[in-house]
């Protein structure tokens, strides 16, 4: 029998100039939302407290559960839109997290990869966010902070399963504006609609991508 279908979805918790982290909210209001394409699905909620620490958990996680899919969520507080990020540097700024420490060095991985590509389709999921009448837009830069540092480790994650499976998951990290989370023109409600319409596409992305695997296997 098929297993059902496994997402991630993450939020990140408070940290310095941002004591309630709108990202949490936002995922759990477009999880709250019942969407009969994702009845099949099984998705699991993490909060990531916002600490250098956790990258291991992530990896842990990660190659624990093979997820089919991975939307990660954060704030970027000086913008002014969504931002969906096509990619994660391999570097990281001495800003201190929640407990007032640093990251253990420039690079997240000293042997690896500069950056690394989402493995999700940025631009037509942008689009689609401003079809929703929500402010959005792809974005080359992460930043240096654990927003960035998750998304690493989580597309390393994601090519790691690639090598072994043959496909790589979609895994996508959008940034949230401002202290509050909302770009303006949107609402709470639109922006957890607009999310969980981007979950479900994230969902049949996955399932494509799983499905042309098996497709490629020969008949026994």
């Amino acid at each position: 029998m098929t297993r059902r279908l496994r997402i991630l979805v993450t939020a990140f918790g408070p940290f310095p100039g941002v004591p309630l982290n709108p990202s949490q909210r936002t995922a759990r209001d477009l999880l709250r939302l019942r969407r009969p394409a994702l009845a099949d699905v099984e998705i699991v909620f993490e909060i990531l407290p916002t600490r250098w620490s956790v990258l291991p958990h992530l990896d842990t996680l990660m190659d624990e559960q093979a997820f089919d899919g991975v939307l990660l969520l954060g704030v970027a507080a000086r913008r002014r839109h969504v931002g969906l990020e096509a990619r994660a540097m391999n570097a990281a700024r001495p800003f201190p997290d929640a407990q007032g420490r640093h990251p253990p060095g420039r690079r997240l991985a000293p042997r690896g990869p500069d950056d690394y590509r989402s493995t999700a389709p940025v631009l037509p999921w942008a689009s689609a966010l401003r079809r929703c009448g929500i402010a959005a837009a792809a974005s080359g830069d992460a930043g240096r902070y654990l927003c960035n540092a998750a998304y690493f480790h989580a597309l390393a994650a994601a090519q790691a399963c690639a090598r072994s499976k043959g496909a790589v998951p979609p895994v996508l990290f959008i940034h949230l504006p401002g202290r509050s989370g909302i770009p303006h023109g949107a609402s709470r409600a639109s922006l957890a609609r607009g999310f969980s319409g981007l979950l479900v596409a994230l969902a049949a992305e996955a399932r494509r991508r799983r499905g042309r695997i098996r497709s490629d296997c020969p008949a026994t």
